[in-house]
């Protein structure tokens, strides 16, 4: 799978070409993940958006991995096509990590929502195509983005998380900057962001400023 910078993962909104033109200046900025959410566009428009943002991303920054959250058939449409599309991100009740493994081809790189304790610790002890590549957990706070009924994880519930598996846990749940360098401390991968960056006058600027914030607080000086 190659080296994956984990500590920074944006999770887009929207449809529109501002859309292709955030990850682009993202991807650009350093981001290491950029996860292709739009639940409310039908398959076709999903597709077009993630081939489109997929083509940007590589061409600015071929390290960067592209996602698409949920629908694992229009991931793997996109590969068929050639499109440099790495893999997807599955919630609890999409479809199991084995079976979107099958369909997508041992490379491809998947992800998993895991809120509680309880979600990464059975996470961690699945084997083989079953287990996911990292683990999403959130929400860290409340966000509209993120609402699953589950009580906030707070900057505190992270330590129990990560010590619970050895695959790299995110934060996700309304993350803005001035967060970042205290989460780059309870021993997280890294941070996934909404709108801190997708409603940014300057995306670019924006990631590279959370980047910063994520390394100085794992230098613990922030």
């Amino acid at each position: 799978m190659g080296m994956i910078d984990w500590r920074l993962y944006l999770v887009t909104s929207g449809s529109g070409p501002e859309v292709v033109a955030t990850a682009q200046a993202a991807a650009g900025a350093g981001a290491g993940l950029i996860q292709v959410r739009c639940k409310s566009a039908p398959a076709t428009e999903l597709l077009a958006l993630v081939l489109a943002v997929a083509e940007v991303v590589n061409a600015t920054s071929p390290s960067t991995r592209v996602l698409v959250n949920d629908r694992v058939d229009v991931a793997h449409a996109a590969r068929l096509r050639g499109a440099p599309v790495h893999g997807v991100h599955l919630g609890q009740d999409d479809l199991p990590v084995a079976d979107a493994r099958a369909i997508l081809g041992s490379d491809a790189l998947i992800g998993l929502t895991a809120g509680t304790v309880e979600m990464i610790k059975e996470a961690q002890s699945r084997t083989g195509a079953a287990r996911p590549d990292y683990l999403g957990s959130g929400p860290f706070r409340p966000t509209p983005t993120k609402n699953v009924g589950r009580t906030p994880i707070g900057l505190y519930g992270y330590p129990a998380r990560v010590a619970a598996t050895d695959l790299p846990v995110i934060a996700i749940g309304d993350v803005r900057q001035d967060d970042i360098g205290y989460l780059a401390r309870t021993g997280l991968a890294g941070v996934a962001v909404v709108r801190e960056i997708m409603h940014a006058a300057d995306p670019g600027a924006a990631a590279t400023e959370c980047l910063r914030a994520w390394d100085r607080g794992a230098r613990s000086d922030c």
